[in-house]
């Protein structure tokens, strides 16, 4: 059974980032990671790679074979031992790298318990004024990379929206010093600029 400790000697340095669908939070968190040899770690990377054999793919689609929401707690026991395997296996240095968290958390609750695990240093949010422009994006993607899932645009206004009453309440849980906002409508290299100008003393 997957469980988590009470408590770890130190929590890991983190830096979230949050965004709706499209909005380059996956590429944000790549660029920052080359550029500054940080972990750039996706929630979905880790919950699409879990073998469906394995303890924690057995529990995980318990749920999700059935239509249900993972619940809270699961959803962090398995990041915190995916982030523990990193660790044993050379892969993320906690002590030496920030770790910038993408897609995490996805609740308030998963918000909560996550603050026995993280101590968020920022929290990069990039903001999009019109939902129109990405749905385009994620359709220039879904041709580009094949992924037939961003294809629909009735099932991507259907995400976005989703997003839009889901951070509310996340952004809620921290200050509101630790939040720096972007311009998500810019291309990926002038929003790269303007985080890096922003957080360079934390970055580098």
């Amino acid at each position: 059974m997957l469980t988590l400790p009470p408590e770890i000697s130190k929590k890991f340095s983190t830096i979230l980032i949050f965004g709706a669908p499209g909005s380059g939070k996956g590429t944000q968190g790549r660029f920052l990671s080359s550029a500054g040899n940080h972990y750039h770690l996706s929630s979905g990377d880790i919950f699409r790679g879990l073998a469906p054999d394995s303890l924690a793919g057995k529990r995980f689609y318990s749920y999700a074979s059935q239509g249900r929401l993972v619940p809270d707690q699961l959803t962090v026991e398995i990041w915190y031992h995916f982030v523990m395997g990193l660790i044993a296996t050379n892969r993320y240095f906690p002590e030496k790298q920030l770790l910038l968290l993408d897609g995490m958390p996805r609740t308030q609750q998963q918000a909560e318990i996550l603050d026995s695990y993280l101590e968020v240093k920022t929290i990069i949010l990039l903001k999009s004024k019109s939902n129109g422009f990405l749905v385009q994006r994620l359709k220039k993607r879904a041709l580009i990379e094949r992924r037939f899932d961003d294809s629909d645009e009735e099932v991507l206004k259907k995400r976005i929206e989703l997003y839009e009453r889901e951070i509310p309440p996340i952004l809620a849980h921290y200050s509101k010093e630790q939040i720096v906002s972007f311009d998500a409508e810019m291309r990926p290299l002038e929003v790269l600029r303007d985080i890096l100008i922003s957080l360079c003393q934390l970055l580098s």
